[in-house]
């Protein structure tokens, strides 16, 4: 074995090798700790532990908390895929274009992105509760008179809002990436040959930027069954359990219920959903992507 292939090892292992102990650390030995604690009726603080073998994965078939919280993240997952991938593209190709104001409207619409999102929620848990009535009240708009927080028609739609203002941009700068890798020759080509925008961006641009679509809807759908920072700072949950997402009920049953292994049960779920959901969305997306 040569002397460079043993630096360029050693090189490798430089730089790779503490991400992976990192990894092993943090990802994946708790992640198999998880496993084998889902399988056990453990609280989390005292030494004794049981093996009860799939008893907790029983006990979530029969809870219709659950069952809720499924169905609130699956909701909330569609609802911001859509509104991320939509209006991301629809923003990223109005300011694709000469508009004299772009360079201060994508710092505009990025610029919430790099908020906390705790912090956003405590924000916007001020001005939904407190702000939104009295703007109601003076413009007679009866839609802003109530407080959406304490209503659970209307929660749902609140923590949407909130959501999408907060990462909009950052899915906005992803097809502004995809967009501006468009060679300007095919589109002018196109344009010669007679098509119109429409037909330009259907048949030209949409199939090059695949790739960005790819990742943006990927990374939507990983961030909406993710979600937690809002549903704690902004409506903890509430009204009456209607905007648990999953995570934030792992974190209630581990840490503030003492049910750490049921919650282990629920995180060993949620992961298998997730795994599910975005396995099939690359797979499917990946089929359709174009070459430049």
């Amino acid at each position: 074995m040569g002397k460079n292939v043993i630096q360029r090892r050693l090189v490798y292992v430089a730089f790779v090798g503490p991400m992976l102990v990192l990894f092993f650390m943090f990802i994946f030995i708790p992640f198999i700790r998880s496993i084998l604690y889902s399988f056990q009726d453990w609280d989390g603080i005292r030494s004794e532990i049981h093996w009860v073998g799939w008893k907790n994965y029983i006990g979530l078939f029969k809870d219709s908390n659950f069952a809720r919280t499924i169905t609130f993240t699956l909701k909330y997952v569609a609802a911001t895929v859509i509104a991320y991938n939509v209006l991301g593209l629809l923003l990223a190709v109005t300011l694709n274009t000469g508009l004299k104001m772009r360079n201060f409207l994508r710092t505009a619409f990025f610029l919430p992105t790099v908020m906390g999102l705790v912090v956003v929620g405590f924000l916007w848990n001020f001005i939904i509760k407190h702000m939104f009535p009295q703007l109601g009240q003076f413009m007679g708009i009866d839609l802003l008179k109530d407080n959406w927080l304490s209503l659970p028609s209307h929660s749902f739609w609140a923590i949407i809002i909130v959501t999408v203002w907060h990462g909009l941009g950052y899915y906005m700068i992803i097809y502004l990436a995809g967009l501006q890798g468009v060679s300007s020759d095919l589109k002018e080509a196109a344009e010669i040959d007679g098509a119109g925008k429409l037909t330009l961006f259907w048949s030209i641009i949409l199939p090059l930027i695949r790739p960005s679509i790819t990742i943006c809807v990927f990374l939507s759908i990983v961030h909406g069954f993710k979600s937690f920072d809002l549903n704690y700072s902004l409506t903890m949950g509430g009204p009456y359990g209607t905007t648990e997402s999953i995570s934030y009920q792992i974190y209630q049953d581990a840490f503030s219920s003492d049910l750490f292994s049921y919650a282990s049960a629920k995180a060993v779920i949620f992961f298998l959903i997730l795994a599910l959901f975005s396995v099939t969305q690359v797979a499917l997306m990946k089929r359709k992507e174009v070459e430049a």
